[in-house]
């Protein structure tokens, strides 16, 4: 029996955290992509890989935030789960988004994994 291994389409400005992300992302079993910001991560989601899970930062540069890119990817791509990661208390929007799973940074290795295991 072949196993699927979900993929979760990494979205974070810092090279440093996406990294870290991804490489906790991947000792968790899941397979990564990785984007900048929010007009890489649409590419990548309009691109043949079946992206099943997105990871986004919420402060980010470019022509949306992690937020808009969110609400975008419910629209368009309403399969994709999502998981916020943001160090901003006032980051996490409030009615309509219930469906968006929220980690706080600094997050540890396990709240980060806990996150996208809760939205497989």
């Amino acid at each position: 029996m072949e196993r699927s291994y979900p993929i979760v389409l990494i979205v974070e400005d810092e090279p440093i955290v996406r990294f870290y992300e991804s490489e906790l992302a991947e000792g968790a079993g899941f397979l990564t992509l990785m984007a900048s910001n929010a007009d890489e991560a649409l590419r990548e989601l309009e691109g043949p890989v079946a992206v099943r899970i997105l990871l986004t930062d919420v402060s980010m540069p470019g022509s949306m935030d992690g937020l808009e890119l969110a609400n975008m990817v419910r629209e368009r791509w309403p399969d994709v789960r999502i998981v916020v990661a943001s160090g901003h208390v006032d980051s996490q929007p409030g009615d309509g988004c219930e469906e968006i799973v929220y980690v706080h940074k600094p997050f540890t290795p396990h709240e980060l994994i806990a996150a996208l295991q809760s939205v497989v």
